[in-house]
């Protein structure tokens, strides 16, 4: 992970990544393996007037798409600027792992909030997985959906620890799609000796995650949504009947706004920024391994997550890349050279892969909250948020996204539960969140080594 300013791009890092060339549509994405295998989304417009709607989203990441849809199928009239490109953010970057449950464990969560309350978020969990695949099947939306999720176990006490999640899973929740794998047979699934066992998921899973995000936004084009693309939005005033979202080269005036921003929220809010820290994580991928060779790493295709604080994350592509997520630095800009920086990650779990290029390297900003569950509430009137999904994104962005637009039709259903959840802001706000956030990354990856 890195600690950046939101939006810090450098060209030092785009000429850094060796890969081929993504569709021109898809030109102004960072350099990845994302953009280069993307589907085309029509260029959409630059907001260059001042227009009227019902509500004005901010972000075209999966939380803005997703309830952008939502609401214009509810009747509403939607205008979404996006600064960049749509799922141009950790939308389009991340490393489109499905997990179960929330980004805290059930264990976890128990222990915050009532035991009606842990049901509820263990079961708003599965309804966003719900609500992914209803869109994905909906809108016959290509994003390359697989099955199957293993949490691999990088100390003997974090084996014990899973095998008696799994357990508690089964028993307070009901839910039978998760088994404990051993130490002796996790070989059979992972072609690496530095696991203690782990835990096997079937309904969870990894997705192309930038397909998924312009599938959204295609279907929320379709349903009439006004996207704009290069359209930074500036500033938020009152106005006597709702909100005016200027923007640099027009406005939007509208009843209601929902800033789905997340780690590229920026000074756009600064008592939201308060509640968030935007972090980067690294990717890369290798050449192509085959069909056979990819097999023998990881079976079945399935997406892994180790446990360490700082996570490795892994998973093969379509065309039998890995794709490998690793490693941290607290440096404010991106290393120089990505590959390099996640490589020496990726080889302490496939040292046999010291001989394959790497292809692709990028890194994304995303945003984590203090107790790592997501942000949604409202302030000022009709101004809601959704945010801080803490690497939990892929499911949980878009399905709070789809909440906070119910919520604005008047539908509340689970949308209640995540705004009553306590959000603690940062200790010493935006200015000295930094250093205390890097002292305590610090501290745990150097717990990761012992």
């Amino acid at each position: 992970m890195v600690i950046i300013s939101p939006g810090v791009e450098t060209a030092q890092e785009v000429k850094s990544q060796p890969m081929s060339h993504p569709t021109e549509s898809n030109a102004d994405h960072i350099r990845s393996w994302y953009a280069a295998t993307a589907h085309t989304l029509p260029n959409c417009p630059t907001l260059e007037e001042s227009i009227d709607a019902d509500v004005c989203v901010v972000g075209g990441g999966f939380t803005g798409l997703a309830a952008a849809l939502t609401l214009s199928r509810a009747g509403y009239r939607v205008a979404l600027v996006e600064s960049r490109r749509i799922g141009w953010g950790a939308s389009g970057r991340n490393g489109g792992q499905i997990g179960s449950g929330q980004r805290k464990d059930m264990l976890e969560l128990e222990s915050m909030v009532s035991g009606d309350d842990a049901k509820r978020f263990w079961n708003a969990a599965e309804a966003g997985k719900e609500f992914l695949c209803g869109l994905v099947e909906q809108y016959d939306i290509q994003c390359d959906l697989h099955w199957g999720h293993i949490s691999a176990a990088s100390k003997p006490a974090h084996a014990d620890y899973l095998h008696r999640y799994c357990d508690h899973l089964r028993h307070k929740y009901g839910y039978v799609d998760c088994d404990s794998i051993s130490r002796s047979t996790m070989r059979e699934h992972i072609d690496t000796s530095i696991y203690f066992g782990g835990l096997l998921d079937r309904n969870a899973g990894h997705l192309h995650p930038l397909n998924y995000a312009l599938g959204i936004a295609r279907a929320a084009l379709d349903n009439g949504v006004q996207l704009y693309e290069r359209t930074e939005a500036t500033t938020i005033d009152s106005t006597g009947t709702g909100h005016r979202v200027v923007c640099k080269s027009g406005q939007v005036s509208a009843k209601s706004v929902l800033l789905a921003c997340n780690g590229y929220l920026g000074r756009l809010h600064p008592r939201l920024a308060g509640k968030i820290m935007p972090i980067n994580n690294y990717i890369i991928a290798t050449e192509p391994l085959g069909e056979q060779a990819a097999q023998k790493l990881i079976r079945g295709n399935v997406a892994v997550a180790d446990t360490r604080f700082v996570v490795n994350y892994y998973r093969l592509s379509t065309d039998t890349r890995l794709l490998f997520g690793g490693g941290e630095s607290y440096r404010r800009r991106f290393p120089a050279d990505i590959p390099s920086f996640v490589r020496k990650h990726m080889l302490d779990v496939f040292p046999q892969l010291s001989c394959k290029k790497i292809d692709f390297g990028w890194g994304g900003t995303l945003a984590i909250t203090l107790n790592r569950m997501p942000s949604v509430g409202r302030i000022s009137g009709d101004i809601y948020y959704a945010q801080g999904f803490s690497g939990h994104g892929v499911v949980m962005a878009g399905y709070c996204g789809h909440l906070v637009a119910q919520a604005i039709t008047g539908t509340m259903e689970d949308y209640d539960l995540f705004a009553r959840l306590p959000q603690p802001r940062f200790p010493g706000g935006t200015l000295l969140r930094w250093p205390g956030l890097v002292a305590g990354m610090l501290y745990y990856s150097l717990r990761d080594r012992l």
